[in-house]
């Protein structure tokens, strides 16, 4: 129970951090000794959780990310903290990301806005066809409605796009996001 505490605290802390001394939380949340590795991947770590709803949508998630290499640490979901889904680490660097599961034909602008107030990454896996330029303009949406917002990363089939707030902003974003998302 102490180590779930723990991290349970650890996660609440970052909504006090911000720069610096909020990555090194993420790191230190990641190099916590409550994760294990999941079954036989060393490059997807649990906290444990196996029996949440949305594990499946996760552990599908995790391994889309470390198939473009990079290890997934799949947090715990403490009671009363608003916090991320996921840890992502590739070269030393680990950010925190908010997944979102795109089944249905529904705007993802409406996920997207869930995402506000837990992290400023969020990734969308996309498990179903969607208009590429109402996707691009509900990013760019998201990006305008939250000013904290750093990324968006999507997975679309074995595809890894990444967005950032530069990108979006881009008078060509939908030109340029289009093209990424259709090719």
């Amino acid at each position: 129970m102490g180590d779930f505490y723990d991290i349970a605290q650890m996660l609440a802390l970052l909504h006090e951090l911000q720069g610096a001394a909020f990555s090194r939380q993420v790191e230190s949340i990641a190099l916590h000794a409550v994760f294990t590795p999941y079954k036989s991947d060393a490059n997807i770590l649990i906290a444990g959780g196996e029996q949440k709803s949305d594990f499946d949508n996760l552990l599908n998630a995790a391994r889309k990310a470390v198939s473009h290499g990079f290890r997934v640490f799949i947090l715990p979901n403490p009671k009363g903290i608003r916090s991320a889904d996921l840890i992502l680490e590739r070269k030393g660097l680990y950010k925190m990301y908010d997944l979102k599961t795109i089944q249905g034909k529904s705007s993802v602008i409406n996920r997207l806005r869930e995402s506000i107030g837990q992290t400023n990454r969020v990734l969308l896996n996309m498990q179903t066809d969607y208009n590429a330029r109402l996707l691009a303009s509900d990013i760019k949406a998201y990006f305008e409605e939250n000013p904290s917002a750093n990324e968006v990363m999507l997975f679309k089939g074995n595809k890894l796009i990444l967005v950032n707030r530069g990108l979006a902003r881009n008078s060509m974003f939908n030109r340029i996001f289009r093209k990424m998302y259709e090719k």
